[in-house]
């Protein structure tokens, strides 16, 4: 008999979802537009604290409408976290501008605020400032927020948090990526919580929040007929998958306090492995631990990140290597970076476990007893 599959991070539904889309069905309210689009974004503003947000059709299309609003084209940099979701990034190519990739510091695997700084000072000697900074909170874990925020400052240029990853993390007591100009989520099937696709733009700039609203629907003009002076996209959400997102974020809390506890059983059963470490957790905030993410080093557990990998997927068990660096990527081989060797040693030992929090703690045990039989 074949083992059932385990994927890595596959929805999980709480019940309420059907009822929403009940709703919709009724209301005949299907197109990307209605009330439960409305009750979606209100719902996740309640849930954040961010005053403003507009529901998109990915976290992608949301970095891709600040980067419009803030007018970034050729011959702008963009500065962004290598280790991260070419998501993060794509948008600024979109747009023809040149990506500068960051290495990360090995405390909170993500942006290092110290290499932004000694790079922000060079920059304006050099009188060719970033028109945007994108760091990543990884794998759920919050980037040092406030540190970038307050070096960009002094130069004048915006932060776009990449907190795609991040729903229910939280970042010296509030929600992640509060504190930026603006904050990107995702909310693709993979997720804390999922609509199947889609994505938020959050913001405390009003002003922001409208026009990319207005991008987002063809920049179409308030006026009778179809008017038109730029040129926009089709980036909203349906209204049929924010009903889906509004029966998800009730159950937030519960699938971050779910996601933390197969993370703690993981490392109760492998911690004490040689050669293992798992990601740290940042004493300024809770880590929602999207994803269980450790390091394998072969030196001392004389296994490899793939045989371990290929051991799992020989058991139907899908695990992943961590997100392989921006600068290490063929379509970026030719951008700039700063610093690079942290991000690449992750990469070439880390491995993402299952971690969809509807997992049992027998799935959990069935993946620690493949992993260690490797060690």
């Amino acid at each position: 008999m074949t083992d059932s599959r385990l994927f890595l991070s596959p929805p999980h539904m709480s019940g309420r979802e059907i009822e929403e889309v009940a709703r919709v069905f009724a209301s005949n309210y299907v197109a990307p537009a209605g009330p439960a689009l409305a009750a979606f974004e209100e719902a996740f503003k309640t849930r954040t604290g961010f005053p403003h947000a507009v529901a998109l059709a990915s976290g992608t299309a949301a970095t891709h409408l600040a980067l419009r609003h803030l007018g970034v084209g050729p011959g702008d940099e963009v500065w962004a976290a290598s280790l991260t979701f070419i998501g993060s990034i794509s948008p600024a190519a979109h747009e023809r501008a040149t990506p500068v990739f960051f290495d990360c510091d090995e405390d909170t695997w993500t942006l290092d605020p110290g290499l932004l700084g000694d790079a922000l000072a060079s920059a304006e000697r050099g009188r060719r400032l970033p028109r945007a900074v994108i760091p990543t909170d990884l794998y759920g874990q919050s980037c040092d927020l406030d540190a970038i925020v307050e070096t960009c400052a002094r130069y004048e240029v915006p932060v776009i948090c990449d907190s795609a990853e991040a729903m229910g993390t939280l970042y010296k007591g509030r929600h992640a990526g509060r504190g930026a100009w603006c904050a990107v989520f995702s909310f693709n099937g993979n997720k804390v919580i999922t609509t199947s696709g889609g994505g938020m733009l959050a913001s405390e700039d009003a002003g922001l929040i409208e026009h990319a609203r207005k991008l987002s629907q063809q920049a179409r003009e308030p006026a009778a007929h179809y008017e038109h002076v730029e040129i926009g996209y089709n980036y909203r959400l349906s209204n049929v998958l924010a009903a889906i997102g509004v029966g998800q974020l009730s159950a937030l809390e519960a699938r971050v306090a779910r996601r933390r506890g197969i993370f703690s059983r993981y490392r109760e059963r492998l911690g004490s492995l040689p050669g293992v470490s798992f990601m740290p957790e940042a004493a300024y905030g809770r880590h929602n631990r999207w994803l269980t993410v450790l390091l394998i080093d072969p030196t001392v557990s004389g296994a490899t990140r793939e045989e371990v990998r290929l051991a799992l997927e020989g058991r139907n068990i899908e695990s992943r290597p961590i997100w392989k660096p921006m600068h290490m990527q063929p379509v970026f081989k030719d951008a700039p970076r700063v610093g690079g060797a942290v991000s690449e040693r992750l990469f070439e030992i880390g491995l993402c476990l299952p971690s969809g929090s509807a997992m049992s703690d027998a799935d959990v045990d069935r993946v620690c007893e493949i992993f260690a039989s490797r060690f």
